[in-house]
């Protein structure tokens, strides 16, 4: 294994679908050893997930799996907690997102676990927070995080439209970085003190956070309204807009000082600057409606490859409406380190979306089979061949 910062970190991940495992695989890009716990069998459910009807494809599994060993382990036998216990015993970081009760069940609870191991950094995560009647009720993040905290109602095109619906991992992803984050200021404070604990973070609460700036204004006591349709959006230089060939993209002109005359400009429309209708900050909001039909009828002369040459050209912040396949084919995200190949050169993986100057990340491996680690996960914990020949024939491995 690459040398990186984590290397030598050990975490158990045993947590299931998204924000917790996606968490312990962003702690994998910089070398920790994750060691994944699933069901034998079948594994983590996760891995059955499929963007394509009717095809038992892992796509999903790979992007969350990576650089990880399975360990395929039953934790509904006495036995099977025994081998977790052993490991949580020598582990930094253990990942769960088991819903309440069936922690006390299986005997993972951080009641169950911690007093093995003072240092050990207990990351639990739940959809809705661990107090409050709600606390053992389970949700996605297309429950917890995007429809309860508001995200729903106000992501749309305007308030005549249906509540969108949000893409998978959508609120997973965002909820893994906090998860993230969670776990290395403990490691900060075990560093300080010597000691582990308990971080907690919740589907709820990353969503509220996510929508934080209409969330705020209403506990200020301010109404929040939906978006307007963008033929009335009040300002028409951060609109979005269609062009010749069917193209949409937005811009977010607001140093509207210095950028507008070149804009206007660019465009071919330096007229606009002495009219009284578009000639103040103030007047361009009064008149917002009439400036976007302007800008439509300008926009709508061009292919989108030629206006962002002349965007591009002077300045204008904008931002193409880019398909899945474009944002796979646009180069930056090579150069951003957005997107890297994995380590057998045959397909590319999203990376982590932070990097440190002098840190290396490991070369991205591919997700383990169900099991693929049993044997050796077992051995570095101190289990003979007959110990492990007897788990096995117990069902308790797989």
């Amino acid at each position: 294994m690459t040398e990186s910062l984590f290397t030598g970190l050990k975490v158990i991940d045993c947590a299931s679908w998204i924000a917790g495992p996606a968490a312990a695989t962003m702690l994998s890009d910089f070398g920790a050893d994750v060691i994944k716990i699933e069901p034998p069998g079948v594994g983590d459910p996760w891995r059955a997930s499929s963007p394509i009807p009717g095809k038992n494809v892992d796509y999903y599994w790979q992007l969350t799996s990576r650089n990880k060993r399975s360990l395929a382990l039953d934790l509904k036998h006495p036995d099977g907690q025994a081998v977790l216990h052993r490991l949580v015993a020598s582990a930094d970081v253990f990942i769960t997102n088991f819903p309440l009760p069936v922690r006390d069940r299986l005997r993972l609870a951080p009641d169950h676990l911690t007093p093995l191991n003072p240092r050990l950094i207990y990351a639990s995560f739940t959809a809705y927070g661990e107090a409050g009647e709600e606390a053992a009720k389970t949700g996605f993040d297309s429950t917890a995080y995007w429809a309860r905290t508001g995200l729903m109602d106000m992501v749309r095109s305007d308030a005549a439209t249906v509540p969108s619906r949000s893409m998978p991992g959508m609120g997973d992803f965002p909820s893994a970085t906090g998860v993230y984050s969670a776990i290395v200021t403990a490691l900060y404070r075990r560093e300080k003190t010597g000691l582990g604990g308990v971080v907690r973070s919740s589907l709820l609460q990353n969503g509220l956070w996510a929508n934080g700036c209409a969330v705020q204004t209403r506990l200020f006591g301010e109404d929040v309204p939906l978006r307007p349709h963008r033929n009335d959006s009040p300002n028409a230089l951060a609109n979005h807009y269609q062009s010749r060939d069917g193209r949409w993209f937005i811009m977010a002109l607001f140093n509207e000082q210095r950028q507008l005359p070149l804009f206007l400009g660019a465009i071919g429309r330096e007229d606009l600057t002495d009219d009284p209708r578009f000639a103040t900050p103030q007047s361009r909001k009064q008149h917002a409606r009439e400036l976007t039909m302007v800008l439509d009828a300008v926009f709508a002369t061009r292919d989108l490859a030629e206006w962002r040459t002349i965007l591009d050209g002077v300045g204008v912040t904008f931002g193409i409406v880019a398909t899945v396949n474009e944002a796979l084919d646009d180069p930056q995200m090579r150069h951003a380190g957005a997107l890297v190949p994995f380590a057998d050169g045959e397909h590319f993986t999203v990376m982590t979306p932070f990097h440190i100057d002098g840190v290396e990340k490991v070369p991205a491996r591919r997700a383990p089979s169900v099991g693929q680690h049993d044997l050796a996960v077992l051995r570095e914990a101190g289990y003979s061949e007959d110990d492990v020949a007897r788990l096995r024939g117990q069902g308790v491995i797989g």
